[in-house]
């Protein structure tokens, strides 16, 4: 058994590792979230900035936009040229994907500089390529909104969770104590 464990102890520090700093990111943002909402940042916080930022890219592209409170629930309605598209929830802000993101990156860390780096620049890649995505999503869907299933549910998610592989695969293949140990 004691052998199984050292076999193995890199992969159940891993696991270990990426479990505690994804219940710790999760209950924070869980109580952030509790904290966060309102009438001054409705639904919350993350949630309404993203919406906003969406909103101003997409006037931006000479789209009017409006962004309105939906009445029954916690969620901002997007609305291109008087047609209601879209509605902008707590889901949609990138931070599960970037606390997801981080859990990885820590659980495979490297230097704390290079780690935290990382972490930085990967949230801020992940956060543009989600508003990107709610863009292009918001204008597929008023352009096409037959295509909304497929849209939403298969090829905005790919790109999204596409590029964090992406980033998981350049961490371990180029900055992390792994790679470092086996050169």
């Amino acid at each position: 058994m004691k052998q199984l464990f050292i076999t193995y102890k890199s992969v159940l520090k891993f696991i270990l590792t990426f479990l505690v700093v994804y219940a710790v990111l999760t209950f924070s943002y869980k109580l952030f979230l509790q904290y966060s909402s309102g009438d001054n940042y409705y639904p919350d916080y993350m949630t309404n900035l993203v919406g906003k930022q969406s909103k101003e890219i997409l006037n931006a592209l000479d789209y009017r936009v409006s962004l309105i409170p939906h009445p029954t629930e916690a969620s901002l309605k997007l609305i291109i040229n008087e047609k209601y598209v879209a509605r902008v929830i707590e889901g949609c802000n990138s931070v599960s994907i970037i606390i997801l993101f981080i859990s990885f990156i820590i659980a495979f860390s490297s230097k704390f500089k290079t780690t935290a780096l990382y972490i930085l620049a990967g949230s801020v890649l992940i956060y543009i390529a989600n508003l990107v995505r709610i863009v292009i999503l918001s204008i597929g869907l008023y352009h096409y909104p037959w295509r909304k299933d497929i849209l939403h549910t298969v090829i905005f998610p790919a790109i999204i969770y596409g590029m964090v592989c992406l980033l998981w695969i350049v961490w371990v293949n180029r900055f992390s104590k792994s790679k470092k140990q086996d050169a």
